[in-house]
């Protein structure tokens, strides 16, 4: 059975990482501390109405859609999985040897002693 804080927290959660936006910035707009913030966000503070208000109000989302959006979470008995932030996945590196190779440039780098013979 999951607590209600707990869901409220990984519900606030996934709303501020949809909107890309961190920890500092919402605590900032919702007259909080960064740290009380992530421990409402992970479960481990019970937020009041108040607090909850004022972190909606940062994130733009209606306590009551907040609410009925837990509710439902609850009710399914599903946790909803906290969303990750999106990382950027390493690109790997073009080979330059194509364009070298348009221009007539020489696609390998010869070694010092070849050049010098």
């Amino acid at each position: 059975m999951t607590l209600l804080r707990t869901q409220l927290g990984t519900t606030l959660r996934g709303h501020r990482l949809q909107q890309r936006r961190t920890l500092r910035d919402v605590s900032g707009a919702a007259r909080v501390s960064l740290g009380y913030l992530s421990e409402v966000e992970r479960g481990q503070k019970e937020a009041s109405s108040e607090l909850l208000a004022s972190i909606c109000d940062a994130l733009d989302v209606e306590l009551a859609d907040l609410l009925a959006q837990v509710s439902d979470e609850l009710r399914s008995g599903s946790t909803a999985a906290p969303v990750t932030p999106l990382v950027p996945t390493p690109v790997e590196q073009p080979s330059i040897e194509p364009a070298l190779a348009l221009v007539g440039a020489p696609t390998r780098r010869r070694d010092p002693v070849s050049l010098a013979a």
